[in-house]
């Protein structure tokens, strides 16, 4: 397997973030998939059938971008009881699947994709856990 570097670029300070920075992945969510609603997370491929343009200083594949909404994954956090370090790292891996080409609108392939996501998270050292107390999140 072909070695992955992520380049993440935080823009938010201490995750206060403003009412209008908060409503923009609901308008990006509406202007790219015509979904009238905040999400978690969003990517968009710059590659299509396994092609790629390629960083000509490192020879790295540029898969595409990922937008994180942090005060959803701080909600959700709490609400599916792990820390919030594991639920970016959750959200990056399933946004990372998606710019490699996985789905899960059928249901096998939302199997396989769930799957593969765990796998990968174990790996990483974010395997599914149970918060100990506020100082997790």
């Amino acid at each position: 397997m072909d070695k992955v570097k992520v380049q993440i670029t935080d823009e938010q300070k201490k995750v206060k973030v403003p009412t209008g920075t908060r409503m923009l992945i609901r308008e990006i969510n509406l202007k790219h998939r015509n979904v009238d609603m905040p999400t978690d997370v969003l990517s968009f491929p710059m590659g299509e059938n396994g092609q790629y343009d390629v960083d000509p200083e490192t020879g790295a594949k540029m898969l595409g971008d990922i937008v994180i909404s942090v005060p959803t994954a701080i909600k959700q956090a709490r609400k599916y009881g792990h820390t919030f370090r594991r639920e970016i790292g959750y959200l990056t891996v399933h946004a990372m699947l998606h710019l490699l080409g996985y789905d899960h609108e059928a249901k096998l392939d939302a199997v396989k994709m769930r799957e593969k996501e765990e796998n990968i998270m174990t790996m990483l050292g974010l395997p599914r856990t149970i918060l100990t107390g506020p100082e997790d999140l």
